[in-house]
């Protein structure tokens, strides 16, 4: 079986406490884009193994999400032994979600394979085990995450027919870094509000809380926005905790040329 995990963004990103456990409360709305992984998991011998091939993905293989989800699974209804192979077109270290998605649709698509007959519910509890945002791709539609990312309300916004720019210049931000370098602040605006009004109003009221310590140490992130917003984007921000850089456009997509980052991955959709 094959499946096409796809990335996210997020419009609006604030830190709004440190939890107990070590995790941060965040408010933000998450949103499904087209650029897409692509996953293929067949049954295997006597022994699982993984396989990968396009991006690189750091880190031993063992430790891959997608790994992750099939052992979490198997403890608990003994799935027989699988053969993956992951093509890795979603960048690493971009604030894309790209590993929890390959994760949350090899637990679906482990479902399916094997008939777990496992509801979107199940599936959220068992994506919260494996990552902060993996439960947003479950349903992988608009919506407002809280708590460390898990709870999820979801929104309708005012965004169809806009056409979008991603940017990522392969700059990885660690994720841990930004959270280190981010002050919480107590009181994050109302998303929903925010969203629910005209897009060309977000550019003032809608804000990614990373965006002032990551551009602070990666500069070139920060003239990537302003291009993006000099070249006719009605609303442009930072994605998660970075590094992509994405644009929202009412009318066509220009053509822009990136000379200052020859080795940018680019991405363009419609909503």
């Amino acid at each position: 079986m094959v499946v096409f995990p796809n990335a996210k963004i997020n419009l609006g990103l604030y830190i709004t406490g440190k939890r107990p456990d070590g995790y941060h409360e965040i408010s933000t709305v998450m949103v499904p884009i087209p650029w897409y992984d692509i996953m293929e998991c067949i049954p295997a011998g006597k022994k699982t193994s993984f396989q990968s091939s396009g991006l690189f993905i750091p880190g031993p293989p063992e430790d891959n999400l997608c790994l992750r989800a099939y052992e979490l699974l198997r403890k608990e209804y003994d799935l027989p032994p699988v053969q993956i192979h992951l093509h890795k077109v979603i960048p690493f270290g971009a604030g894309l979600g790209g590993g929890s998605s390959d994760a949350v649709f090899m637990l679906r698509l482990l479902s399916e394979e094997f008939q777990l007959f496992l509801n979107d519910e199940m599936l959220e509890i068992y994506a919260s085990q494996l990552g902060s945002d993996c439960a947003f791709f479950v349903k992988n539609k608009p919506a407002l995450a809280q708590g460390r990312g898990e709870l999820l309300t979801e929104l309708d916004i005012p965004i169809k027919g806009y056409k979008l720019l991603v940017v990522y210049p392969n700059v990885a931000v660690s994720t841990s870094e930004a959270y280190r370098n981010c002050k919480p602040k107590a009181n994050a605006p109302d998303l929903k509000e925010i969203l629910s009004l005209p897009v060309a109003e977000w550019k003032i009221r809608l804000h990614n809380q990373f965006e002032e310590s990551v551009f602070a140490i990666h500069p070139k992130l920060e003239a990537i926005k302003n291009k993006v917003y000099s070249a006719g984007a009605t609303y442009a921000a930072m994605s998660g905790s970075g590094s992509a850089i994405f644009g929202i456009f009412e009318k066509e997509l220009p053509e822009l040329e990136w000379p200052e980052i020859p080795d940018a991955f680019i991405c363009k959709g419609e909503w």
